[in-house]
């Protein structure tokens, strides 16, 4: 007689096998791994490491030759409401000087007073785009002068404040620095998504398989594709100048030429850009691991190549992690042209930069290019 018993099915074990096969199935994919830790644990490096100064700092440049070993030199420093800043030389000093990204700039002058004692002069210089810190400043200065002079037994007055040096100069509005980043961010997606899925398409689809049949050069399909991909761009480039100059008074400091250099200068980042398009199409195995490789090259770009906010937010040796960057050296060499009237071959250590990483994009891409 057969048995009617029939076997439990445990739904508990099913549950646990299909969680242990998901999970092992989401770990696999390194998609999951890179977006879910490896960037939220890069951004909170790097936005971890903003400065936390406390309330309204003053940047201020010390001139050379200056008495550094009096005491109101040392107060100076002491104070937490300004910070010295110091420059390589003085092209980098008055570009900072001209963007208003320093207050200005002190010179200590020691000398005698009338009655044989050690006194100094302090001579303070700035422009008129650093016109909301200048006034805060000198109530600083003011403030640390009666501090200094109350210490003194004799109340004799040896520190004196020459009447500040304001240069009239041409504003630096937010434009000027958002709208190079802007055009830096605009290109950098949309070239490398559009090369990438491109190139990757042509080849899945066997397109490229089919021009081996043809006459035509392999390599003339990469031009076709790459001159649209550069006509393409270069139009969303010029709408965005024209837009930002004449709706938003965006600075073009010699006009027609500035322009042209602009358009030239992205020229040569868009070759870069192509090239790491094809690199990334033919390294990736499946096309749902394109956005990764992109997303890998160009966020931690955008977020420490002075996009959308500038550079020096950020310690020291993040700032030379930045100087390696390529959209580092496009946005800065955007912003030099555009605003200060550089010429391009005066930008030559951001077209070395370029250059270099360009070299080095198509050397790995001629290696590793896939055309099946």
């Amino acid at each position: 007689m057969a048995s009617n018993d029939s076997v439990t099915y445990s739904q508990s074990r099913a549950l646990l096998a299909i969680i242990k096969a998901s999970f092992q199935a989401i770990l696999a994919n390194p998609s999951a791994l890179v977006f879910s830790i490896a960037f939220p644990i890069l951004f909170v490096i790097i936005f971890g490491a903003f400065r936390q100064d406390k309330g309204m700092q003053y940047a201020v440049a010390i001139q050379d030759g200056s008495d550094t070993t009096h005491a109101f030199y040392q107060a100076l420093i002491k104070n937490p409401f300004v910070k010295i800043v110091r420059f390589s030389d003085s092209v980098s000093l008055r570009q900072a000087l001209l963007r208003g990204k320093v207050t200005g700039v002190l010179a200590i002058e020691s000398y005698l007073s009338a009655n044989a004692s050690p006194a100094i002069k302090i001579r303070f210089t700035s422009t008129t785009a650093s016109g909301n810190t200048t006034g805060g400043f000198l109530q600083q200065l003011d403030y640390l002068i009666l501090q200094q002079e109350a210490t003194q037994a004799n109340r004799i007055r040896s520190i004196q404040l020459l009447p500040p040096t304001i240069e009239e100069v041409r504003p630096y509005r937010p434009i000027d620095f958002v709208l190079p980043g802007q055009i830096g961010f605009s290109i950098l997606f949309s070239t490398l998504f559009g090369i990438a899925f491109t190139f990757y398409g042509l080849r899945e689809q066997l397109v490229l398989k089919r021009f081996f049949a043809t006459p035509i050069r392999p390599i003339n399909v990469l031009i076709g594709i790459g001159i649209s991909r550069l006509f393409f761009q270069l139009v969303s480039v010029s709408v965005l100048i024209a837009f930002g100059h004449w709706v938003m008074d965006f600075t073009l400091h010699n006009g027609l030429t500035t322009f042209l250099s602009i358009l030239l200068l992205t020229i040569l980042m868009l070759f870069l850009l192509m090239g790491v398009g094809l690199l990334i199409s033919s390294v990736a195995k499946v096309d749902s691991s394109i956005p990764l490789l992109i997303n890998l090259f160009a966020l931690p770009q955008l977020i420490l190549s002075g996009t959308f906010f500038p550079v020096d937010v950020f310690p020291r040796w993040i700032q030379q992690i930045s100087a390696l960057l390529p959209l580092r050296h496009f946005n800065d060499a955007l912003r030099k042209i555009s605003f200060e009237g550089e010429s391009l071959l005066a930008c030559g250590t951001e077209l070395g930069v370029l250059l270099g990483w360009t070299f080095l994009i198509y050397f790995l891409t001629s290696r590793l290019i896939r055309w099946e």
